[in-house]
C-alpha cells in the first residue's frame, strides 16, 4: 500500500511596511492575502475551497472571536475542521508536525496553516489615537498549552519578558565558553552579522540590510543596551506587518487534485518537546535538553544525520537560542552552511507566534530550487521553553512515516534532576547567571540574578541586585556569573536582593 506522505504544496508570504493609516491592511485580509497566495504557488486554481482544516496560529496584535472561521469564509473554503493556537513560537512547525500525522492517518486531506501579526500598524494607530475598524473579539476556542511562563517568583524578580530572560541564558553560556565579555561579544556580532547578510537578500525581510558585526556589537543611541549583554540589534523586532502561510496535504491527495509534483516539499522527520515549563527548574542555563530531544528525534525520523543538511533555520529571536540549538545539533557558530534562510527574527522580522511559517516557506521555495538537499527548521515558544523541530526536502521518503508520541521525550526531559529552587534565600550565596536591563535612555534599571545558596543544598533563587547604577553598569564590565556574595529577603516586597562581595 503506498503511503500518503505529508508534503508543502503551497506557501505564500507578504510583508507591509505601513507609513501613513491608509496603509494598514487588515490582519484578516493579510492572511487571506498569503492564502491566495499558497494557492497560485501550488499551481492549481479553487484549491483553497477544498480545504478541510484551516488553522490560524495566535495573533498578539489582533483578536477574533473565530479567526479560523472568518479565514474560511474569506477563501470560500468550508472546512470540518478549524483550530486557533496557544501562544508560541513553536507553534508553525508544531502545527505542521500535527496536520502531517493526521493526514497520515486518514483525518485530514488538505490544511491551511496561516498566521500573521499588524503590530507596525498597531503602533501607528496608538500614535494617531486612530481606531481601526476592523472586527474584534474575544477568541471562542484556543487550542495547545496556554500555561503561563513565569511564576509569580519570577514575576517579582522582573523575569516576565524574552527581552530580561534570554539574556540570562547568554550569560550562562558565555561563562560556560570559558570567554571574556569582549571576546564572546565579538563571537554574538559575527554571528548574527551572518543573520542580517542573509536578510539583505531576503524580499521579504523587515530590515533588508547587511550588517557588520561591528555595527551590531557597539552601543550607542541607535543601538541601545535592552538587556545585557543584547543591544537591540541583537534582539528580535516584533513590530512588523507580516504573514505567511502554507498548505499541507498528502502526497496521493495532491496527485488526485493534480498538483504538480515539482511543487512538493515532503516533511521527512519532526519532532516536539518541552523544556521543564518554568526557568526556576531548568537543568541549567547554557543548553536545552529539549532542543536536543526535537532535533535528534527529527534527524531519526528523517534517516539522515546533521551532515547532510544543506541549509538551516535556526530560531533566532536572541542569540542564546541559536547557540543553545547550535550546541544541541553539534554545529559550529562558523559552520559555512546557512544558519537562516530568512535573516532571522532582528533582520528578517519577528511577527509574533508567526516567525516560523516564514522560514517554512522560504525553506520550501529553496527545496524546489535544490530538490534533493535538506532544510532543517526549529522553533521555539516562551523562554526557550516549547519546541519543535522540521526536516524537509524535496527527495520522496525512502520508508515509513511515522511521527513519535511527544510524550516519550518528555518523560526524559521532565526525570533529569534540578536543583531545589526557594522562594525566600537567605545567606551567603553565588551567582548562577544574571542581567542587566535598561531603559529606552540608556540608563540601566534592574539588575536580575539567578543564585545559588552557599551549603548542602545549593539552592537556587532569583533575586534583585542592589539598585546602584554604577554597581549595574559594573555587571556589564565584569564577570558576575561565579560571583559570591550574600542574598537576603525582604518579606514586605517578597524580593530577594544579592549584594555582592
Amino acid at each position: 500500500m503506498a503511503i500518503n506522505y505529508p508534503i508543502i504544496v503551497g506557501a505564500g508570504q507578504l510583508t507591509n511596511h505601513p507609513r501613513t493609516i491608509d496603509d494598514a491592511i487588515e490582519p484578516m485580509e493579510m492572511m487571506a492575502a498569503v492564502a491566495r497566495t499558497a494557492e497560485t504557488d501550488a499551481g492549481v486554481s479553487g484549491l483553497l475551497s477544498k480545504a478541510d482544516s484551516v488553522q490560524v496560529v495566535n495573533i498578539l496584535s489582533w483578536q477574533y472571536a473565530d479567526a479560523p472561521a472568518m479565514l474560511a469564509e474569506r477563501i470560500g473554503a468550508h472546512p470540518g475542521h478549524l483550530l486557533y493556537s496557544a501562544v508560541g513560537g513553536d507553534t508553525p512547525q508544531r502545527l505542521i508536525n500535527e496536520t502531517a500525522q493526521a493526514i497520515v492517518e486518514g483525518r485530514l486531506r488538505l490544511a491551511l496553516i496561516a498566521g500573521v501579526e499588524a503590530m507596525q500598524s498597531r503602533r501607528l494607530a496608538r500614535k494617531l489615537d486612530h481606531k481601526f475598524p476592523w472586527p474584534r473579539g474575544t477568541p471562542e476556542r484556543i487550542e495547545g498549552d496556554a500555561r503561563n511562563g513565569f511564576t509569580e517568583a519570577e514575576a517579582r524578580h522582573g523575569a516576565i519578558r524574552p527581552t530580561s530572560v534570554y539574556p540570562l541564558f547568554e550569560n550562562a553560556i558565555r561563562a560556560h565558553l570559558g570567554h571574556s565579555i569582549e571576546e564572546h561579544q565579538q563571537r554574538l556580532g559575527e554571528l548574527y552579522s551572518r543573520f542580517a547578510a542573509v536578510a539583505e537578500k531576503n524580499p521579504y525581510a523587515w530590515f533588508p540590510q547587511a550588517r557588520t558585526p561591528e555595527e551590531i556589537t557597539a552601543v550607542g543611541p541607535a543601538n541601545r543596551w535592552v538587556g545585557f549583554p543584547y543591544p537591540k540589534l541583537m534582539n528580535a523586532i516584533m513590530e512588523v506587518d507580516q504573514s505567511a502561510a502554507v498548505l499541507v496535504t498528502g502526497s496521493d491527495t495532491a496527485r488526485e487534485l493534480g498538483i504538480p509534483e515539482d511543487r512538493w516539499v515532503y516533511l521527512h522527520g519532526c519532532g516536539d518537546a518541552k523544556e521543564k515549563w518554568f526557568v526556576s527548574d531548568r537543568v541549567n542555563y547554557h543548553s536545552s535538553p529539549a532542543i536536543s530531544a526535537t532535533t535528534r528525534r527529527a534527524l531519526g525520523m528523517a534517516g539522515i544525520g546533521v551532515e547532510d543538511v544543506a541549509f538551516f533555520d535556526i530560531y533566532s529571536c536572541f542569540p542564546s537560542a541559536v547557540q543553545m540549538a547550535l550546541g544541541a545539533l553539534g554545529v559550529a557558530p562558523d559552520d559555512p552552511r546557512p544558519l537562516t534562510v530568512t535573516g532571522g527574527l532582528a533582520y528578517g522580522g519577528g511577527p509574533g507566534n508567526n516567525y516560523v511559517m516564514h522560514s517554512v516557506a522560504t525553506a520550501v521555495q529553496r527545496l524546489r530550487d535544490a530538490p534533493d538537499q535538506y532544510a532543517l527548521v526549529t522553533g521555539l515558544g516562551w523562554f526557550s521553553t516549547k519546541h519543535s523541530t522540521g526536516i524537509y526536502s524535496g527527495r520522496r521518503p525512502a520508508g515509513d512515516w511515522r511521527r513519535a508520541d511527544p510524550a516519550v521525550d518528555q518523560a526524559q526531559i521532565e526525570a533529569m534532576e534540578s536543583p531545589l529552587f526557594v522562594e525566600a534565600a537567605e545567606g551567603p550565596a553565588t551567582i548562577e547567571t544574571y542581567t542587566v536591563t535598561f531603559n529606552r535612555d540608556g540608563i540601566p534599571e534592574q539588575g536580575i540574578i539567578i543564585g545559588r545558596l552557599d551549603g548542602d543544598s545549593s539552592a537556587r533563587f532569583f533575586a534583585n541586585a542592589e539598585p546602584d547604577p554604577d554597581a549595574l553598569l559594573a555587571m556589564t564590565r565584569e564577570e558576575f556569573v561565579g560571583r559570591r556574595g550574600r542574598v537576603s529577603h525582604d518579606a514586605s516586597t517578597g524580593k530577594n536582593i544579592f549584594a555582592a562581595s
